[in-house]
């Protein structure tokens, strides 16, 4: 395979890898990208990515069509910090504050009506 890379500059990141394949217009349509992610015909970083909306970040190379493209952060921008995959052991060192799971959600009954003893029901 090619190692010459294509420079893609990045004016924010991270990006979604179904909007590059948009926005470097190498598919005709959202649609079209997502297709072709599911089906293996795109790589990330020299292994064939499934995941339809991937944060790509600068330093990551795209596979697609026989291209190589190379990500790269233009000067202005600031860079983001790449999300850590969670597994099983860093959930359990990291606790994340989250609601009680006993607690109920809705704390007050709805009013009954006086007239009928019914319950009001509402589709909104």
């Amino acid at each position: 395979m090619n190692d010459e890379y294509i420079e893609i500059e990045l004016e924010e990141e991270p990006i979604e890898l179904c909007k590059l394949l948009k926005v470097l217009d190498l598919v005709e349509g959202g649609g079209q990208a997502k297709n072709l992610i599911t089906e293996g015909y795109v790589g990330i970083n020299h292994e064939i990515c499934t995941i339809k909306r991937k944060k790509l970040y600068s330093g990551d190379i795209l596979e697609f069509d026989g291209e190589l493209f190379k990500l790269t952060l233009s000067e202005d921008a600031t860079p983001a910090q790449r999300a850590v995959e969670n597994t099983h052991s860093e959930s359990v060192q990291s606790p994340t504050p989250a609601a009680p799971k006993n607690k109920r959600k809705r704390t007050k009954k709805p009013k009954v009506d006086e007239k009928t003893g019914r319950r009001p029901i509402s589709f909104g």
